[in-house]
């Protein structure tokens, strides 16, 4: 049976939603629950510092994992980390060096006295600053070390704390 707008009048009740005052209850019940749940979820996406710390939690545990399992591994990774910090050290240092020679060449090629002893008193005090660069470079790399090993071991120890623990509460 149809009716004049060429729709059937189950069609008009359905489009119309729930009639009784229960059905539109449980309805507004229903879109209210599914309202909060999309809330949630578009809260948890905006929001950065807790999604960073997450992430930052879940590479700490990686490493402690990975520590736990080889430690050689984890010390030969810091130690290659500071190899590669000397090695650009000493490119840059080495480069600059050839730089400030070529400028010494070049100027006493000409007969400028002057600016050769000059340039050969930039290039040593060059050369010492580097040297203190690289000796600074060198401590820092070492603290550095010295201090993602001591929260390695810590992170190591907190875990094993509370493995005992939750084996307790078992």
């Amino acid at each position: 049976m149809s009716t004049p707008s060429g729709s059937r009048p189950d069609d008009a009740q359905a489009a119309n939603g729930p009639t009784e005052p229960d059905e539109i209850r449980a309805d507004i019940e229903a879109t209210r629950e599914q309202l909060g749940r999309t809330v949630d979820e578009l809260s948890q996406r905006l929001d950065v510092p807790a999604r960073a710390k997450e992430s930052a939690a879940r590479a700490k545990d990686t490493a402690v994992e990975t520590y736990r399992e080889s430690p050689p591994a984890f010390a030969g990774a810091g130690a290659a980390l500071a190899g590669l910090v000397g090695l650009v050290l000493w490119r840059r240092r080495r480069a600059r060096r050839r730089a400030s020679t070529e400028e010494l060449l070049v100027g006493a090629r000409v007969g400028r006295k002057r600016e050769a002893k000059r340039a050969r008193r930039e290039l040593a005090t060059r050369r010492v600053a580097a040297r203190k660069a690289a000796t600074s470079a060198e401590k820092d790399a070492r603290k550095t070390r010295k201090r993602a090993e001591k929260d390695a071991r810590k992170a190591a120890t907190r875990a094993g704390k509370a493995r005992r623990t939750a084996r307790r509460k078992r």
